[in-house]
């Protein structure tokens, strides 16, 4: 390897610590807690033609992938040569940005002796966005709250507060909002003074070379891994719960020489709800299913992610156009690495999990005057509070390990600590324990899913934002593995809930999730006895599902059987 390889190697890592203290900046000085407890972010940097050459670790496939096509747009409205220092641009378009109005994308040019050497790019979820928020209720984008098209959010550092003053007259809770526009504009100019002093370091004035080194390197492994997978054409469907019908994807993965191609023709038409999906989302998570599974280590950037090519029907619920309702669209779009698993487990026999509860299972919940469908009467003394916090199911089992439990997939996003939910609601939160048996039985046990059951102490309604999934369709083992336990929503008297759409819970109830389990791999009579008891002995395995499923006899004590379980295998 040549000295300048080494030389553009050193800083093709340095860029990588650029856009992760970007990222860790923005986490640090976040105001909601998506993005300060969660992580639900993203963090890049761009070269002026708009091709992302380095993202954070930190951050979700669904925010990084589809800002590595947001800049793109912004560009095409505001041209790099009208760009000046102090210049910072934003949107919450979902068909520009990342998929819904809750998420803000941020874009500040990076000026070097008055030349332009790159762009920083970043992305936040707002805690609320106004009109019906985080629901799968409204019946357009209209509805769904404030629409921020590509505009300056900053002219030669100066803040527009025309567009703050709009945002703060539309939220529910302002200064939470605002807090975290500005936490974008700060991570972007973190990462320039980084990257400025970097090239110092490095005495360079421009990042064409190292452009050049990182896109061509990434694409080259990107073709290193595809040409190790046996070329050929690979399909498989699902099917999800949907809202007024259950949601079926379809995927056809053709491995070509130069490309892995999916198309997803074939499935759902759009729905009524904003369960729709834009198709920059539908890219983002599709493209990363893929990578997870072909090269998940070659870095994720503009080289590598060409060599993923996605289609989705227009019309479908992958590809729904403006104005369709799309709020949560991560309920299905969280679901397509799933999709590519089955083709990929086709042609990567023995290497590909088994499908997770995969889709996030986020509390939204909100009190107080004005926002619960409840008599004025009852709601006179209580609190108003808008909670978003993310938790979720278990995913599903490896070829090789169990699952991980409670654990987003793909997300990445961080379970919200209930202590914060507690400290600033009137939320109680009296259980949060691991789900026994939610986990799919397998050679590889799917991960275990998680419980919590939580009360409004101000003694009044209150309004759920339910978004889930994995309720009527859970998710489905892999080489003989069994299906990870269906969620369910529930109140704690026993009344059902729906698993998607806004709904008031009655003051002093208590509502209960029970929150999906990934799916097992391989045949659980292969799982040796020992680990099923130990299951057993640290509550993840009743007692019953260790003989019924895995034919071991566990006593009271946790110990085997020997006997019983010798005659339950049928020696």
């Amino acid at each position: 390897m040549s000295f300048e390889s080494i030389r553009l190697q050193l800083m093709w890592d340095r860029l990588l610590s650029v856009v992760e203290e970007q990222a860790q900046t923005l986490i640090r000085v976040g105001f909601s807690t998506s993005t300060r407890e969660a992580g639900d972010v993203s963090a890049g940097i761009f070269d002026p033609a708009g091709r992302m050459l380095a993202q954070a670790v930190t951050g979700t496939p669904g925010h990084v992938n589809a800002m590595a096509r947001s800049v793109r747009h912004f560009l095409a409205k505001f041209p790099a040569d009208t760009m000046r220092p102090g210049d910072v641009f934003a949107t919450n378009d979902p068909w520009k940005g990342t998929g819904h109005l809750n998420d803000f994308t941020f874009v500040t040019p990076a000026f070097r002796r008055d030349r332009l050497v790159a762009l920083f790019a970043s992305t936040s979820h707002v805690v609320d966005i106004g009109g019906l928020g985080m629901s799968s209720d409204a019946r357009d984008v209209y509805q769904e709250g404030l629409y921020v098209p590509l505009v300056r959010f900053a002219r030669a550092g100066l803040v527009d507060e025309t567009l703050l003053e709009m945002v703060r007259a539309n939220v529910r809770e302002p200064d939470q909002v605002v807090g975290d526009l500005y936490s974008l504009v700060t991570c972007n100019e973190i990462g320039a003074r980084r990257l400025f002093a970097m090239m110092d370091e490095f005495a360079i004035d421009d990042l064409g070379a190292l452009a050049t080194h990182i896109l061509e390197r990434s694409r080259a492994g990107m073709l290193e891994a595809i040409g190790r997978l046996a070329p050929g054409v690979y399909r498989a469907s699902m099917r999800i719960d949907g809202y007024e019908r259950p949601v079926d994807l379809v995927a056809t993965t053709t491995i070509a020489r130069d490309a892995i191609e999916v198309d997803f023709a074939g499935s759902s038409p759009i729905s009524a709800a904003g369960i729709n999906v834009p198709f920059c989302y539908t890219e983002a998570y599709a493209a990363f299913g893929a990578k997870c599974i072909v090269a998940p280590a070659v870095p994720n950037n503009e080289g590598s992610l060409a060599t993923i090519r996605i289609r989705a029907p227009r019309g479908s619920v992958l590809n729904a156009e403006h104005p369709a309702p799309v709020a949560v669209r991560h309920v299905v779009g969280q679901m397509l690495p799933d999709a590519i698993f089955g083709c990929l487990a086709q042609a990567v026999p023995g290497g590909v999990p088994a499908e997770g509860a995969s889709c996030n299972w986020t509390l939204y919940l909100f009190g107080g005057p004005g926002r619960v469908s409840a008599e004025p009467a009852a709601l006179a003394r209580a609190t108003p509070f808008s909670v978003l916090a993310f938790h979720s199911g278990g995913m599903g089992a490896r070829p090789t390990k169990d699952g991980l439990a409670a654990t987003a997939f793909p997300s990445g996003v961080r379970n919200t600590p209930v202590e914060v939910t507690e400290a600033i609601s009137p939320i109680v939160v009296w259980r949060k324990e691991l789900r026994a048996d939610s986990g799919g039985a397998g050679r590889y046990r799917g991960g275990l899913g998680q419980t919590m059951e939580l009360e409004n102490l101000d003694g009044a309604p209150f309004t759920l934002s339910a978004y889930y999934d994995r309720i009527a369709y859970p998710a489905r083992g892999r080489d003989g593995g069994r299906d990870g336990a269906p969620g369910e929503v529930r109140l704690a008297s026993g009344a059902p809930l729906r698993g998607k759409g806004l709904q008031t819970i009655p003051a002093r109830e208590r509502v209960v999730f029970e929150m999906p389990g990934g799916a097992g791999y391989g045949d659980p009579l292969a799982r040796g006895p020992q680990i099923v008891a130990a299951d057993v002995r640290a509550g993840l395995v009743s007692r019953a599902a260790a003989r019924t499923l895995y034919a071991v006899a566990v006593d009271e004590a946790g110990q085997i059987d020997e006997a019983e379980t010798a005659r339950l295998r049928g020696r």
